[in-house]
């Protein structure tokens, strides 16, 4: 690696709005996140599925029909 064009890196507590917080390395000295993995819904199966217009009964039933 070439000397003296890399940012310098420092261990940061990554701090969520959820409270959460964990440590990483990054080019910024504070990090803070508004949505992190402890409380993002995809990670913590509170997703909703939304269906438009009845697409996954209609899917539903297509591959029933071709069983």
């Amino acid at each position: 690696m070439k000397e003296g064009i890399h940012p310098t890196t420092h261990l940061v507590t990554v701090k969520c709005a959820c409270g959460a917080t964990f440590e990483t390395l990054s080019t910024k000295e504070d990090l803070r996140v508004d949505i992190c993995s402890n409380c993002h819904p995809f990670y913590t199966g509170k997703q909703k599925l939304v269906d438009t217009g009845g697409r996954v009964d209609k899917f539903k039933r297509r591959m029933e029909a071709k069983a």
